[in-house]
């Protein structure tokens, strides 16, 4: 069969759309959420400049294991970036970020004629225009060998099917990276298997991925390498070296396919072979139909009606984002019970396990996404952190799979606290309740960004000092005064004593012991009590975070109606606010000594000193609604939304980070926003969709539409409610959730009327009755 003929052939079982370039749909025409998707978006990436620093991941949602083209060396955490001519391999990755780099990977490569092996030689030149990238199935042709590679995947395996060329040699290189790995062949089985322990961090000893590759073609020799040096050795096919690997070697007919099935495991060789279970009597067009109707139905509990085709592809590729990480790293053994490879102290547990997430970033709207969307997981993700804590004796803050020392803050409070506040059950809430005050008086022996560093200053002073030698602490303060709130809300809904639970309500106030009032904004402040000399408000990092005042000031999550009363009142507050984005993007990287890429992707945005790209800023345009001035909110929601946010390689004005950024647009699209995680309320925006339906639990729908919407009218000019006028600046989660119908009209002139009133504001906790 001619090659072309199999490119028809696929294109003839599944045609293209206008959805999304390169998604596939079925034969009817009609576009599924799915087809909106571009695994692409944030690909086009680089250490100085993030558009996203994501990759295309095949995949299934909250999947053990992704998949990925590789474009860079062994080792890059830039593993595929859009502008890449060549690609070097097809990796197994649970890379959550290229700052965190990868674990448990292992490269396979297909390729005809002379024999080779590393990155350089084994690349084959490929092109965007014969590359189709969905979330669950992609395709490339390889043009240095002629050869076809499709992938598709299950939560723990995945399947390839390669079309070679005529050609008597004919191979599949399998590279298990180096740190120590190992690879046996069993010629007579057609099978692979071996072990890797490559990683980047956070792993006990012993640490290993195992695999398992089977092959429906016959072997006719191998190659085993160690380090890279190639050996024939078809006796003993056994390779244990700093980087092993293999070269199996077969002759194949034009047009023959060669399918691999391949799957891997934390636990054991053993286990990996049960999880290659997950393919049994599934061909590949079999599992691609399947992984397709998994993703509609995840993707479709939210279906978007709009004109606007870019804002489609832009929200679903938004949405799929938000349903990678945390990634479970749950197994089934024998007997299908739950079992999980615990990153914390290397032994076998039962029960649910996630991990690849950063609380830092995913605290602020992914976690509420799922508990608003997707209950059912996050009620399994509360039941993998009570077994982090009993495995660890800490709650994670950024685990990649275990504790990694990274970012501030205690916001496992955060996590915890929304679930239980929106609903959530079906786990042990009293554990939970245990580890999230145990962390706060406690930091890791290991790793100091888990608990909270400087716990004794913060619960002594109210703050952590700037001049104690503890970095970033008026973002430290912050937080932690944030996840005390979350803490004491969490105590009251637990039905905790007062008397128990008072010093957290208490603490939660300390934001406003490192506000200085003559230049309205948080600051350092040393442990006498005096203010840090030399404050310079566009200075980066120091006593914050990946950011400066103008961007930290705003990180009163659980009290801006308290922040508005010390900056002199609503209309200061939104004077503040104003001033963001009326500052040009000046910087001081002083601290950094280079500047970040952080502080470029504010800069080149051309909205002032407001830094979308980056965490700490994301919820500041909402807090218009505490200042009475919502029409403020609506305007440069939709500013950001349409300016910031594409369906292209370069899609992301910053890091996606395992969701966060993503998940932003979603809500922001939406119409709604939870700037605070742990009340039940969400701060009103401006809606993007004509109509859009939301699948809620128990059968309930919510249906969000726009009346008169359009990119000139981001204005909300009435606003109801299951058909009654509606007002405030907040929408309640359990309205949401009980299903009914949200209506907006819009407008492009700003109603400076409605919301102004404070009756109208959302919760703030100094006011709150």
């Amino acid at each position: 069969m001619k090659h072309n003929l199999i490119l028809l052939s696929l294109a003839i079982l599944a045609p293209l759309c206008s959805c999304s370039s390169g998604s596939t749909v079925q034969s009817s025409g009609a576009c599924e959420p799915v087809d909106y998707v571009s695994t692409l978006v944030g690909t086009m990436s680089k250490y100085s400049i993030s558009t996203g620093n994501t990759y295309p991941a095949i995949a299934r949602p909250w999947g053990m294991n992704f998949w990925t083209p590789q474009t860079g060396r062994m080792g890059d955490g830039w593993a595929y970036t859009y502008t890449s001519d060549k690609i070097r391999g097809f990796k197994q990755t649970h890379q959550p970020s290229p700052w965190i780099n990868d674990y448990g990977q292992f490269a396979i490569m297909p390729a005809t004629g002379e024999l080779c092996y590393d990155d350089d030689s084994r690349a084959s030149w490929f092109s965007h225009k014969t590359e189709k990238a969905t979330p669950y199935y992609y395709s490339v042709y390889l043009a240095e060998y002629d050869v076809l590679t499709e992938i598709s995947t299950t939560e723990r395996a995945a399947m390839f099917r390669l079309t070679y060329p005529q050609s008597e040699n004919s191979f599949i290189i399998v590279d298990a990276l180096d740190g120590g790995s190992s690879v046996t062949v069993d010629m007579k089985n057609n099978r692979i298997e071996g072990y890797t322990t490559k990683n980047s961090g956070g792993v006990p000893e012993g640490f290993r991925n195992y695999f398992v590759i089977e092959s429906d073609k016959q072997f006719t020799d191998v190659y085993m390498a160690d380090n890279c040096n190639l050996i024939s050795d078809s006796e003993t096919s056994s390779v244990t070296a700093e980087r092993a690997g293999t070269v199996v070697c077969f002759s194949t007919m034009r047009g023959e396919q060669v399918h691999l099935r391949i799957a891997s495991s934390f636990i054991s060789p053993e286990q990996a072979r049960r999880n290659l279970k997950e393919l049994d009597g599934k061909d590949f067009d079999g599992l691609v139909a399947e992984g397709r109707q998994v993703w509609n139905d995840v993707l479709g509990r939210i279906m978007v009606e709009d004109d606007n085709l870019d804002n489609k592809r832009t929200f679903y590729s938004c949405l799929y984002r938000s349903l990678l990480f945390p990634r479970r790293l749950t197994e089934f053994d024998a007997n299908g019970k739950a079992v999980h490879y615990s990153p914390f102290n290397g032994e076998v547990r039962d029960g649910e396990m996630f991990t690849d997430t950063g609380f830092w970033d995913t605290f602020r709207c992914l976690f509420p996404l799922l508990n608003l969307v997707y209950p059912e997981m996050n009620d399994l993700m509360q039941e993998g952190l009570v077994n982090d804590y009993l495995e660890s004796g800490f709650l994670p803050e950024w685990a990649s799979p275990g504790h990694r020392g990274c970012m501030v803050g205690n916001n496992s409070a955060s996590v915890v606290a929304d679930a239980y506040i929106k609903g959530r059950s079906g786990y042990d809430i009293e554990k939970l309740w245990e580890a999230v005050v145990h962390g706060t008086q406690a930091v890791h022996p290991e790793v100091s960004s888990t608990g909270r560093l400087g716990w004794e200053y913060y619960n002594e002073l109210g703050y952590v000092p700037c001049d104690v030698g503890i970095n970033e602490s008026a973002a430290r303060t912050l937080e932690y005064a944030y996840d005390d709130w979350c803490i004491y809300t969490l105590g009251k809904a637990l039905g905790k004593p007062e008397e128990e639970i008072a010093v957290y309500a208490e603490r939660a106030m300390n934001y406003v012991n490192i506000y200085d009032i003559s230049y309205h904004m948080m600051r350092g402040r040393k442990a006498d009590g005096h203010f840090a000399e030399n404050f310079n408000p566009l200075k980066w990092g120091g006593d914050f975070t990946e950011g400066n005042a103008l961007h930290y000031t705003w990180s009163v999550f659980h009290d801006p109606s308290g922040l508005a009363a010390i900056m002199g009142g609503p209309e200061k507050l939104g004077e503040t606010l104003d001033a963001v984005f009326n500052i040009p993007p000046h910087f001081d990287e002083s601290y950094y000594g280079q500047v970040i890429h952080e502080i470029r992707e504010m800069q080149i945005m051309n909205m002032g000193n407001y830094a979308h790209g980056n965490q700490p800023v994301q919820h500041m345009i909402y807090l218009y609604d505490w200042a009475g001035q919502p029409w403020k909110a609506q305007a440069r929601i939709r500013e950001v939304m349409e300016k910031f946010y594409t369906p292209a390689p370069d899609g992301y004005c910053g890091d996606e980070d395992n969701g966060q950024t993503s998940a932003w647009y979603v809500f922001s699209a939406l119409g709604f926003y939870p700037v605070c995680p742990g009340t039940d309320q969400y701060a009103i925006g401006t809606p993007l969709f004509d109509k859009v339906t939301v699948q809620m639990p128990e059968g309930k729908e919510l249906v969000i539409t726009a009346e008169g919407n359009s990119s000139d009218t981001p204005y909300i000019s009435a606003m109801k409610v299951n058909g009654k006028v509606w007002e405030k600046n907040y929408l309640v989660h359990k309205d949401l959730v009980s299903g009914g119908k949200i209506s907006f009209t819009m407008s492009s002139e700003p109603d400076t009327r409605r919301g102004t009133d404070e009756s109208a504001f959302p919760y703030s906790f100094s006011t709150a009755k």
